[in-house]
């Protein structure tokens, strides 16, 4: 019995009907047209197929020209039934897709919706066929991929030189960095690429959202289409000048496409001029220490004189994790009161000659087997940390709702909970200031969910290199705005501290995005709403994994 777990665990999201029927229409363009579904189910592409075939003047059976492939053999024999039911032939094969080998006559249309597994339950014999069928088209992809990477990228060596591929594809084709190397291909395999957004969620009980995608055409597009609608109804007003057209830069996320067109033009418009520029731009980021051992490494102010360790083999750091980091400053102050709750402000960081009360609390470790942790037992000695720079402002690269840049005002060293920048010296000192300040801005917030990436959870995390390329505003920017961002500082503390971010970023709006670059309120708040969009989505996203798992 073909149960919903069963179905679940192979990846099997039954489609709408009507966006099997609108993928159909739209890949089938003749009645000689041959049509493939792999993974075929019970038939959700090829029925639809059979009606816009014979709408075309097919022959009433189309037994050579209906074709399907389903790992389940239930399911297969379900196809066969559903075409017969329809006074239809067709030839379904049963067995993995991966295994199939392309026809010398192969399709006119490729369609269907490829199985769904994330790749934490995408393992063994089945991800390497997966990773071996895409290999053969020359796309490496990474062990991080979900299962219809590889399936897109199969599914379109069954394809002629004209041949059309229409999938439901989930929407993380455009956000996620393992996709990079499906979206390099989509753009270099096809002469037109375009994708169909929605608003709302069109799979029933599902909350994982979709795109599909129209690909055809062989020798490659220089950008992407896009055409956002609402819900399936949508589906038919598309007409010729419904498409947005992107073009991508390398290996740039698609995320840009999600937006509203006229937020868009605004955030590229400031983005893209001398008013912003990246956090790379104004210095290095980079990943904080790494112990080997937090438990170990990171000592509160009772357990250092429990330990009885000299002054000199501790150092002052930011405790680990980074729900301390609230403000806009990390004060000598902050960092005290923190200390005085028991917080674990001190890194054991013993010299060439530890003292006696070091040499027992080392002991104590090697008892514990902390000596045998990767990071430790790959350095000589086992219990000295490297230390990285100490940054001019504190960076919070996991976060739900947007990234924090701290000043650095305790001067203290850090962990790998959160990156540090150091600042370039001729804008350290308005950057150590006011940076912290001017990133509460709409179009810095909207910039980070763009360049970033959603984890579990809904998480957002950014890597360096994407902490690196975010919209910040320029240093000619903050020095023209110094003054009233320093008048607004005490107001935006209260604000931060009573959980009111919006009214810090509003203040903040008001002085760069309107008053200093002359955008009008409403597209500031076209910024805001486009940021909220991608914060819903990743949300959104959270919840379908909460479900899906």
């Amino acid at each position: 019995m073909d149960t919903p777990a069963l179905r679940k665990a192979r990846g099997a999201f039954f489609t709408p009907p009507a966006l099997a029927r609108f993928i159909a229409d739209w890949a089938i363009r003749t009645d000689l047209d041959t049509v493939l579904e792999p993974s075929c189910g019970d038939a959700a592409f090829l029925l639809p197929a059979i009606e816009r075939l014979r709408s075309l003047g097919a022959s009433p059976d189309l037994k050579d020209q209906l074709h399907g492939i389903e790992i389940h053999d239930a399911s297969a024999q379900a196809a066969l039934t559903q075409l017969s039911m329809h006074e239809a032939e067709g030839r379904i094969a049963v067995g993995d897709f991966f295994d199939q080998v392309p026809p010398k006559a192969k399709f006119d249309a490729v369609i269907g919706n490829p199985p769904y597994v994330r790749y934490q339950q995408f393992t063994g014999d089945a991800r390497a066929k997966s990773l071996q069928a895409a290999l053969a088209q020359g796309v490496r992809l990474t062990g991080l991929a979900s299962s219809w990477a590889a399936f897109t990228i199969h599914a379109s060596h069954f394809l002629n030189d004209g041949g059309r591929l229409g999938l439901v594809l989930p929407a993380e084709l455009l956000t996620v960095n393992y996709a990079a190397q499906v979206r390099r291909f989509l753009l270099s395999r096809f002469a037109k690429v375009r994708l169909v957004l929605f608003e709302e969620l069109v799979f029933p009980n599902v909350l994982e959202e979709v795109v599909l995608l129209l690909a055809e055409g062989t020798g490659g597009a220089p950008s992407f289409e896009v055409y956002q609608a609402r819900n399936i109804a949508d589906l038919e007003r598309i007409c010729a000048d419904s498409w947005t057209g992107y073009a991508p830069s390398g290996d740039q996320k698609w995320t840009p496409a999600l937006l509203p067109a006229a937020a868009l033009e605004v955030y590229a418009r400031l983005t893209e001029g001398s008013n912003f520029a990246t956090l790379l731009d104004w210095g290095e980021t980079y990943l904080g220490a790494v112990t080997g051992n937090n438990d170990f490494f990171a000592l509160s102010r009772s357990d250092a004189a429990r330990l009885k360790l000299k002054a000199g083999e501790l150092l002052v750091i930011s405790p680990p994790g980074s729900k301390h980091l609230r403000g806009m400053t990390f004060s000598q102050a902050a960092w005290e009161d923190l200390a005085k709750d028991s917080k674990r402000c001190f890194l054991f960081t013993p010299g060439a000659k530890p003292s006696a009360a070091a040499l027992a609390y080392i002991a104590t470790g090697e008892e514990a087997g902390v000596h045998h942790a990767y990071k430790c037992r790959v350095r000589s000695p086992w219990w000295r940390v490297p230390l990285v720079e100490r940054p001019d402002l504190l960076f919070t690269y996991m976060n739900h709702d947007r990234p924090r840049l701290i000043t650095n005002d305790a001067e203290a060293q850090f962990l790998n909970s959160l990156y540090g920048v150091k600042l370039k010296p001729a804008v350290r000192a308005i950057g150590r200031e006011l940076l912290p300040v001017a990133c509460l801005n709409s179009a810095t917030l909207l910039g980070a969910e763009v360049v970033g990436r959603a984890y579990g959870g809904g998480m957002l995390k950014h890597e360096p290199k994407e902490a690196d390329q975010l919209p910040v505003p320029s240093a000619a920017t903050l020095e023209a705005v110094a003054d009233d961002l320093r008048a607004i500082r005490p107001q935006l503390g209260q604000a931060l501290r009573s959980t009111k971010p919006q009214r810090a970023i509003d203040l903040v709006d008001t002085i760069i995005l309107e008053r200093h670059l002359g955008l009008s309120p409403v597209e500031v708040a076209g910024l805001r709403g486009a940021r909220d969009l991608l914060f819903q989505r990743r949300v959104t996203r959270s919840r379908s994994e909460r479900v899906t798992d």
